[in-house]
């Protein structure tokens, strides 16, 4: 018989009962509303940025026309709204990345890389002048150091774990 002036011992094996459900993996979750917000704003900033860059290659060193592929002057709204268009389509890569793979940081560091060298390089294509076709690749890689800095500067506010 026992004591009950004794506290009763527990028993030397755990208790049966159901196996407690253990969490998964955390996994990393996009906050998209933010990481468009971001890419809105980059858009933004692009678009001043490139309206800045002609501006300036036009108005202020005179170099005559920041033309297109076919030599066709571009004109300067133009300029801005490819560069908010290639924001935007950057954000969505981004976003792809950040869905899909285990470093999205660093893929995206390079395919900005490799895609600011790129439009860099295409207007030494073309017959313009040389003044033309260096303006034009310096814009090229004014607008890719904006877009990947500031988009990349916004990955680790997006991530979030789950």
């Amino acid at each position: 018989m026992t004591d009950p002036s004794r506290p009763a011992t527990p028993p030397p094996w755990p208790p049966l009962s159901p196996p407690a459900a253990r969490p998964g993996p955390r996994r990393p979750r996009v906050a998209a509303g933010r990481l468009w917000a971001a890419g809105a704003a980059t858009a933004l900033t692009a678009a001043l940025a490139a309206l800045v860059s002609v501006l300036l290659i036009r108005g202020v060193l005179d170099i005559p026309a920041y033309a297109g592929h076919d030599g066709r002057p571009l004109s300067t709204v133009g300029v801005a709204l490819g560069a908010a268009a290639a924001a935007l389509a950057a954000t969505a890569v981004l976003h792809l990345l950040l869905c899909t793979t285990p470093q999205p940081g660093s893929f995206f560091a390079w395919i900005m890389t490799l895609a600011t060298a790129a439009c860099a390089l295409v207007p030494f294509t073309t017959d313009a002048a040389t003044s033309v076709t260096v303006a034009a690749a310096a814009v090229c890689v004014l607008l890719g150091l904006v877009i990947g800095s500031l988009l990349s500067a916004a990955v680790p506010s997006v991530r979030r774990m789950a």
